[in-house]
């Protein structure tokens, strides 16, 4: 049977912190805003390829993400292009004072690398390089 879809429309996130999480796409990663709708309130950005709705939470209490008892988002992995822009990425979000859970470095053997950070709302952001 062949697949019933046909890629990511987009995916929802909800944030604690909107228009910082915003700005991280936005302003660290080059993303579009593409509509506000703040009686929701929700701010929607995109690479060109991929759409986020970023929700924001209506309580500010807050349980941390594991994956071993929460059933849920683990991580949104974006691809780069090469290793120059996964340096640059990792140097902006550093330069930003994120929180980077590990640099870039391979995955098992290589050639392909990635890291992984948190964006302002604490959600896990991997970037991922395919190797060559």
């Amino acid at each position: 049977m062949s697949a019933l879809t046909q890629g990511t429309h987009h995916i929802g996130l909800t944030v604690s912190k909107l228009e910082e999480s915003a700005v991280f796409f936005t302003q660290l990663l080059g993303w579009k805003e593409v509509f506000r709708k703040p009686s929701y309130p929700a701010i929607f950005v995109s690479d060109g390829s991929i759409m986020l709705t970023l929700w924001q939470v209506k309580s500010n209490h807050r349980v941390e993400f594991d994956r071993r008892s929460n059933v849920g988002l683990h991580h949104l992995a974006l691809e780069v292009a090469n290793e120059e822009t996964l340096q640059q990425i990792h140097q902006r979000v550093s330069d930003s004072g994120l929180r980077i859970e590990f640099p870039p470095e391979d995955v098992g053997d290589g050639p392909s690398r990635h890291m992984m950070c948190y964006e302002p709302s604490g959600i896990r952001i991997e970037f991922f390089c395919k190797g060559s």
